[in-house]
């Protein structure tokens, strides 16, 4: 039997004194896998610390975001024909041990689509800031309620995927800040979506993209994202 081919996409934007030791941790991995870093137009030391390991290095004119470095790397898989890809934070909170739990579902043909959330049994001990458990209860609550299943972790960006749902967030991928609303595309689009219990760890170094005073304005703007992409389901059904 053909053993799958897995590619570690790795966004990153300013993650210099991060990138090596993440690339590291996943080379340290049993897993047979190839690892991509997108860079995304960083201002740092990121594609020159990156290039300095085993991984592939792509970097971005400009900065996308994290949807238009993910997808990045979803056309990177697709054009090499890759049977799995698992997104990691180039930021090193995502516990590279935990890559095969994720791919478990996948392998089983439970799911198309797996989230590693840290609000799952056995794993409940991680601690956020009061205003991101916030932003995190209420996406939670709000797909949970759009898609009839529990969903825990909306905001994780550590997910795998297999072919399927490769080929069709190659073609579209959320952008700006797009966990929360790729769930959905995922589920209106006909792909099975499963979460997994991972252990995260605190960022070592720089500072997370979404800012404190930027918190409101993403809740409203994901938030609109999600009804806009209802309603293109809504209209879909009534063709």
């Amino acid at each position: 039997m053909k053993k799958q081919t897995i590619l570690i996409i790795v966004p990153a934007f300013n993650e210099s004194g991060n990138i090596g030791r993440v690339i590291e941790e996943i080379s340290a991995s049993p897993l047979p896998v190839d690892i991509l870093v997108v860079n995304d137009g960083s201002r740092d030391d990121t594609a020159k610390e990156a290039s300095q390991t085993r991984a592939g290095v792509i970097s971005l004119p400009f900065n996308l975001g994290i949807g238009g470095a993910v997808q990045t790397g979803f056309q990177f898989a697709r054009k090499h024909g890759y049977d799995v890809a698992v997104q990691v934070d180039g930021d090193g909170q995502h516990d590279t041990q935990f890559i095969g739990d994720l791919l478990a579902p996948l392998k089983a043909d439970r799911a198309d689509v797996t989230i590693g959330s840290r609000f799952l049994a056995p794993f409940l001990g991680y601690r956020s800031t009061l205003i991101r458990k916030i932003g995190i209860t209420f996406f939670s609550g709000l797909i949970s309620f759009l898609m009839r299943c529990k969903i825990t972790d909306p905001t994780s960006g550590f997910r795998a995927y297999n072919k399927k749902a490769i080929e069709i967030f190659a073609r579209y991928y959320p952008h700006d800040f797009p966990e929360p609303e790729a769930i959905l595309v995922a589920k209106r689009l006909g792909l099975k979506v499963e979460e997994v219990p991972v252990q995260m760890k605190k960022r070592q170094a720089g500072q997370s993209s979404i800012r404190y005073f930027k918190t409101l304005y993403y809740m409203v703007k994901v938030t609109f994202a999600i009804l806009l992409d209802m309603l293109k389901k809504k209209k879909g059904m009534e063709r």
